[in-house]
């Protein structure tokens, strides 16, 4: 990889290091962070979402309102996608996790992943953009939201932690251009 290209220190490609990738249903968070780790050197790609689908019997879907049970299922599936980019991470993987965490749960998640370097994204792309993606799309997250609803809780109630970009206007390999250019000095969490 060309590091002069990203703005990163040569060192620090080279070196494993963990992105946690966030985002509205249908912000693009799964297309990016595959591409994303297959630039890295020796990457996995965490996908969150793979945890609350191995509850097969009794899942609680998020919604809302949601119940306790849910909130608790939630933050197991934190808790799991947390441990698992550790594990990698220590068997020396460049580590992609992508998931919808949303509001103080991003500082919480931040809190969950104990090594470092560690870089957080936020996709934002306008939320208009995402409505369109969302009807192009087979499966449907949205639940008892409105795209502009959930918008509005992830820009109103998520900490303004690592690298808030709007990708409404930039394809997913412009989008992963943006994140190795500007991750090294604005998405790092300490």
């Amino acid at each position: 990889m060309n590091t002069e290209k990203y703005n990163m220190p040569k060192h620090i490609l080279e070196s494993n290091r963990i992105f946690i990738i966030t985002g509205i249903m249908a912000s693009g968070k799964s297309t990016v962070a595959q591409l994303l780790a297959e630039r890295l050197q020796k990457a996995v790609h965490v996908h969150g979402d793979i945890y609350r689908k191995m509850i097969v019997a009794g899942r609680e879907e998020m919604s809302p309102n949601p119940s306790d049970e849910a909130l608790r299922q939630l933050n197991l599936r934190y808790k799991l996608a947390a441990s698992t980019a550790d594990a990698y991470f220590e068997a020396g993987f460049n580590v992609v996790v992508q998931d919808n965490i949303i509001g103080k749960m991003l500082e919480n998640f931040v809190g969950m992943v104990r090594n470092r370097p560690l870089y957080v994204v936020a996709l934002c792309p306008h939320p208009e953009v995402v409505a369109e993606r969302e009807a192009s799309r087979n499966k449907k997250g949205y639940g008892g939201w409105t795209v502009a609803e959930f918008d509005n809780l992830f820009r109103n109630e998520t900490p303004r932690i690592g690298l808030w970009l709007d990708s409404s206007e930039l394809t997913p390999q412009e989008t992963v251009d943006a994140i190795l250019t500007r991750a090294y000095t604005e998405a790092r969490i300490d």
